[in-house]
């Protein structure tokens, strides 16, 4: 028997059962797609760790909570700890001097220092934060609920029709009021000539770029930012910028393959803050922005918190 139903069984869903099951509840978890995989926009992230980073245009929420996200995360799959480099062409020194002025938590550092792989240049370290593979981070996350006797349900759900407290984590399809489609894409290229330990940001005034290092010579490129709600596949232009600024950062990457390219839409709010939104006895998680895996920690324990003790913390709102 469940004592709390979540629906979605994304990041923030799968985390959600994670918390509530720390503190001794049993959920039952529905998704009319089954486990994680292409269908839902935690199967196309980067993975990224990185609170002082995204604290240059986050609110600061972000930054506070997000610093927790690699502990949370050890405790279920590896997390890389070696910090993001940030660097900048040289004709785009004035970005990384501002990008250096609005950011917390990092030393002026030489690339080579740390990715000796890489062309020399000036850049930023952040030491303190981390990234993970999301793909293997979801499939260790059903892998502990599963020895709890935890699996996902292929079934549609709706909140109305389920008895008891219910967790809405189901993204864009809770169609929650102001809740808008920001749509992202990116690259996987594999480049087994090129070695990078860490997430390198490449900034860029037009097209910034992100590339994730992953097992096997694979790297992640993201990400596009779009106001958009298509679900199209990934445009020409994006390919075309992504590519490009790959390229600039270290020019092997114009011999590598390219294995997948992918596009979805990631929910978010007008602040893009993530919520945790009490609407009688369902709980939405939802609004989690290009911070999914960064904030999906701190949502789920806030929600687990506000249904086993009460408590309300800064993430949630009363609708």
């Amino acid at each position: 028997m469940s004592d709390v139903t979540i629906i979605g069984a994304g990041v923030a869903g799968l985390f959600a059962a994670h918390e509530l099951l720390a503190r001794g509840v049993t959920p039952r978890i529905l998704d009319r797609n089954g486990p994680p995989g292409p269908h839902g926009c935690s199967w196309w992230a980067g993975g990224m760790l990185a609170p002082w980073c995204e604290g240059v245009t986050a609110e600061p929420v972000i930054t506070r909570l997000g610093a927790d996200a690699a502990d949370a995360w050890a405790a279920v799959t590896p997390v890389t700890r070696l910090g993001t480099l940030v660097l900048a062409l040289d004709r785009d020194r004035a970005e990384l001097a501002r990008f250096a002025r609005r950011a917390t938590g990092h030393q002026p550092c030489d690339s080579a220092a740390l990715e000796p792989d890489l062309p020399p240049r000036q850049g930023l370290h952040f030491a303190a934060e981390a990234h993970l593979d999301p793909r293997a981070a979801l499939a260790d996350l059903l892998d502990a609920l599963a020895a709890k006797g935890l699996t996902v349900e292929r079934a549609e759900a709706d909140p109305g029709d389920i008895p008891g407290p219910v967790i809405d984590a189901r993204g864009l399809a809770a169609a929650l009021p102001s809740l808008r489609p920001v749509r992202g894409e990116m690259a996987i290229l594999h480049a087994p000539e090129i070695t990078l330990t860490r997430p390198v940001r490449l900034l860029h005034p037009r097209h910034p770029l992100y590339i994730v290092p992953r097992e096997g010579g694979l790297f992640m490129l993201g990400a596009t930012q779009i106001e958009s709600a298509s679900r199209a596949p990934v445009t020409a232009r994006s390919v075309l910028e992504l590519l490009s600024a790959a390229y600039a950062l270290d020019p092997r990457f114009a011999e590598s393959s390219v294995v997948e390219l992918g596009a979805d839409l990631r929910p978010a709010f007008p602040d893009n803050i993530p919520r945790v939104t009490l609407q009688g006895r369902v709980i939405h998680l939802n609004g989690l922005f290009r911070h999914g895996y960064l904030m999906a920690p701190a949502l789920a324990a806030q929600a687990a918190d506000y249904l086993t003790t009460g408590t309300k913390g800064e993430l949630i709102h009363e609708d």
